[in-house]
């Protein structure tokens, strides 16, 4: 019995001393995750998130849409996961009717605060739980005038006969919609079932429908990790035409056969991009044409970009828009900026990649003409903001902290970075270039990236101090000064250069008619980006009998070609060719894509004239635009100033 007593009192010994290990390595792995976690995440300047003590992993959404009250009512059920003793989750939101919240399966509502609002961020919401908390339930609903959602009526639409929702996420508008940390580097899995009046089809940045479901509910799931900036939203009366296995177009239905035609070539880009940078990981790429209120050209939502329908050209000539789109699959979607402070990682890169896939489809000219056009732009934009006391925003690695991360949405992050990507191509070679980028984005896949990040990673796996041809004062130097270098890539395209020479010989007297012919014109023989560089480089000292030679020859005034048009009419604000007013207010009133606006209007207000002329087009204009479009035109106009 002794000996019995013996080896049970030495087991309960064992059992206590594993048990105590077992604990002490459980604290030092609990205490190693929170430093791993607090390690993992920025600290990010536009979003009230501290994802150190709490962070969303899943969203589970479910809503209603009400064209009537302009209204989603809604509840987000949010997976967490926390560290350490957590007493508190923060949300970014702005503008949300927020009703009631409960934790995990429970029905008892608990505590929360709303923070004071800031202009840009909102308020953050902060909610009390538990360490032990794994879902937190949101019940609220959204303002009429969110930020995020333009309400669309059908007059304001392709097919004038019902209403149509349209949301615009980044940077940091998702917040307006959804109850979210609203940081490009925080990611998370969603799933959402949708209720929209009868007739109408909900589409979502997730696994989509293709027809119109009888009731009116559809159900979404996104099994990719994504950051809040890529929910979307898009509610009318659309229809779906499939271009390959994986690729289709969206479209309301009197347009979605127009569009499949001018994205033919999508399954095309899609392998090309595959066959430089690796599979695309997203299952399918799909497109949806929005009305023209849309503020951007596309937006890369994740298995459906949204885009504008002015690169509806008919001729297939504006198509390197959904070429960068889709680069986005890879850059931007696969590995993030971190911050907005890091954009130019988003965007630098996507113009890279996109004119490479150009490249690879339709030859290196094409590219190259591409590439002339966007260091045009870029150079302009340059010397503006310089002029204009904006010399720190000219660097790429920009400090928004307190600004509207839109700011930082320039010339700069796209073309900058690109030639920024284009140097080291050029300097390190493009077979070496290539596996870097590769490699960058498989390794780097689902994750955020900083800038600091990035160059280590770009030191360590390509440049190796120097060695590979560049040197990281170069590196640093692109990145960190302002303005650009001045060893910068020259980009050439030989089209172009016939394009000089015939400027060059009209100047000179010589008629358009005897150098462009009917045939010509009618035939195609110029392609939109030469017709771009051939106004663009037309003379500042311009008569207006110039003008009209021109445009009684290449009827730029009337022409179907967004770009095209908006560049011609640029240069008639400028030269005070009246002929084309009528023209310029059609388009102002029925086009909500900034790229064109803000130049345009920015140019009436050279002038006095122009400058009545711009808040009188404005006036009318105004209730068809986005809010993104709206912030920038109203500052720009001093509207802002007037509601203040």
């Amino acid at each position: 019995m002794l000996k019995k007593y013996y080896y049970f009192a030495f087991f309960i010994l064992f059992q206590f001393l594993l048990t105590s290990c077992d604990s002490e390595k459980s604290e030092t792995k609990k205490a190693n995750t929170n430093k791993s976690a607090t390690n993992m995440f920025e600290n990010d300047p536009h979003s009230y998130a501290k994802p150190q003590e709490a962070v969303i992993t899943h969203l589970d959404w479910e809503a209603t849409v009400d064209f009537d009250t302009k209204t989603i009512d809604a509840l987000a059920s949010l997976s967490v996961e926390t560290w350490e003793v957590a007493t508190k989750i923060i949300l970014d939101t702005k503008g949300l009717n927020i009703k009631k919240i409960t934790l995990d399966g429970g029905t008892e509502e608990v505590t929360y605060s709303l923070g004071d609002e800031d202009k840009h961020m909102g308020s953050a919401l902060i909610i009390n739980i538990l360490p032990e908390t794994k879902t937190v339930n949101i019940s609220y609903s959204t303002a009429p005038d969110a930020e995020a959602i333009q309400w669309l009526n059908p007059a304001q639409t392709a097919g004038k006969r019902s209403p149509f929702l349209l949301t615009q996420s980044e940077a940091i508008l998702a917040r307006s919609w959804i109850p979210i940390q609203d940081s490009p580097g925080i990611r998370f899995t969603y799933n959402a079932k949708v209720k929209v009046p009868k007739g109408l089809m909900a589409l979502m940045s997730a696994k989509n429908p293709t027809k119109k479901n009888i009731n009116g509910i559809y159900e979404f799931e996104m099994t990719q990790p994504i950051p809040a900036y890529l929910l979307a939203l898009a509610v009318g009366d659309i229809s779906f035409m499939p271009l390959s296995d994986r690729t289709g177009v969206y479209a309301e239905p009197d347009l979605v056969s127009k569009a499949a035609y001018e994205f033919s070539d999508l399954e095309n880009m899609v392998a090309a991009a595959e066959s430089l940078y690796g599979p695309y990981q997203w299952e399918r790429y799909d497109i949806i044409v929005l009305p023209p209120s849309f503020p951007f050209g596309g937006m890369e939502n994740p298995r459906l970009t949204f885009a504008t329908p002015t690169i509806l050209a008919g001729d297939r000539s504006l198509t390197s828009l959904i070429a960068h789109e889709l680069a986005h699959s890879w850059s931007g979607n696969l590995v993030t900026n971190d911050t907005w402070d890091d954009f130019w990682l988003n965007e630098g890169f996507t113009v890279y990649f996109e004119h490479r896939i150009m490249e690879k489809l339709y030859g290196r000219d094409y590219s190259e003409m591409l590439a002339s056009l966007a260091l045009q732009d870029l150079e302009k934009e340059v010397d503006a903001m310089i002029k204009n006391g904006q010399k720190e925003d000219t660097k790429l690695k920009l400090k928004l902290k307190g600004r509207n991360p839109d700011d930082g949405m320039t010339s700069i992050a796209y073309d900058k970075g690109y030639f920024f990507l284009r140097n080291i191509e050029e300097k390190v070679g493009r077979e070496k270039f290539d596996g870097f980028l590769k490699a960058y984005f498989e390794e780097n896949a689902f994750k955020s990236m900083t800038t600091e990040k990035f160059v280590k990673y770009l030191n360590r796996n390509l440049v190796r101090n120097g060695k590979n041809g560049i040197t990281m004062a170069e590196i640093k130097g692109w990145i960190y000064q302002p303005g650009l270098p001045k060893d910068r890539p020259k980009p050439h395209s030989d089209k172009f250069a016939k394009v000089d020479s015939v400027l060059n010989v009209w100047k000179n007297g010589e008629s358009i008619r005897t150098l462009i012919s009917q045939k010509d014109i009618a035939n195609k023989t110029w392609s939109t980006h030469e017709w771009l560089h051939f106004i663009r480089s037309l003379p500042k000292d311009m008569t207006i009998k110039q003008m009209q030679e021109l445009d009684r020859r290449l009827n730029f005034t009337n022409s179907k070609n967004s770009e095209i048009l908006a560049a011609w009419l640029e240069q008639s604000i400028r030269h005070d060719y009246k002929w084309a007013y009528n023209s310029l207010k059609s388009f102002l009133i029925n086009t909500g894509r900034r790229k064109f606006l803000t130049p345009l209007y920015a140019e009436m207000l050279k002038t006095e004239d122009g400058k009545i002329m711009a808040n009188r087009i404005y006036k009318k204009a105004r209730p068809n635009y986005h809010f993104v479009a709206t912030s920038t035109l109203d500052k720009l106009l001093g509207w802002e100033e007037d509601k203040e």
